[in-house]
């Protein structure tokens, strides 16, 4: 059993400052792929950003590449998400997650543990 715990999220303006923290427990997830992915009301949960196992690969959405940076911990067993620049529409609920694999999936499917998620609002 892997347990996955967002933290770091708030309340921000617009063109402010965020870094979430995933913390893994349970298992070390140093073999596996990391994500980030988001869900605004009524929305579908999002793709933000990959990692993989070792941080050697990373992938992010085009609307978060450039202001977004994922990286992860292995010797903490924590996984993170630099987020600045942040915008309205970045307002969402942030899960993290660990892939089946050590790849860096882009699709919900390739995770099988997710957190419960850490609310971010940007305000205007």
């Amino acid at each position: 059993q892997v347990q996955l715990v967002e933290s770091g999220g708030g309340l921000v303006q617009a063109g402010g400052s965020l870094r979430l923290s995933c913390a893994a427990s349970g298992r070390t997830i140093s073999d596996y792929g990391m994500g980030w992915f988001r869900q605004a009301p009524g929305k579908e949960r999002d793709f933000v950003a990959a990692i993989s196992w070792s941080g050697g690969s990373t992938f992010y959405a085009d609307s978060v590449k450039g202001r977004f940076t994922i990286s992860r911990d292995n010797v903490k067993n924590t996984g993170y998400l630099q987020m600045n620049s942040l915008k309205p529409e970045d307002t969402a609920v942030y899960y993290c997650a660990k892939a089946h694999s050590g790849r860096a999936g882009l699709r919900n499917d390739d995770y099988d543990y997710w957190g419960q998620g850490t609310q971010v609002t940007v305000s205007s």
